[in-house]
């Protein structure tokens, strides 16, 4: 492993503690969403697009998939879609039965 300058461990101290705050803020936006008045589907839709703001947050930056190659990302991305169609298929045949 290589070793870090001192200006090297400050920038990465300060980016982490940079992510740190804006979890600790995204936190709070989660918390206040609840107390909105949108509805459970606003609600649920809201709270999962801040939800996966933090998850980026996190798998970027405390585990350091931003600075892995490309590989990973079509790797996150095909994961993505897979869970997307998990999701979705069984869903939409359950709503095609509904209509029944």
């Amino acid at each position: 492993m290589s070793e870090l300058t001192p200006e090297q461990v400050k920038h990465h101290i300060k980016t982490y503690v940079l992510v740190f705050v804006a979890l600790a803020f995204l936190t709070i936006v989660t918390v206040a969403i609840s107390y909105l008045d949108l509805g459970v589907v606003g609600g649920v839709v809201l709270a999962l697009i801040v939800a996966s703001i933090k998850g980026s947050l996190v798998a970027c930056y405390f585990m350091h998939l931003i600075d892995e190659k490309v590989t990973i990302y079509w790797t996150l991305i095909a994961t993505v879609v897979a869970f997307l169609i998990l999701i979705f298929v069984p869903l939409s045949t359950m709503l095609a039965q509904a209509k029944i």
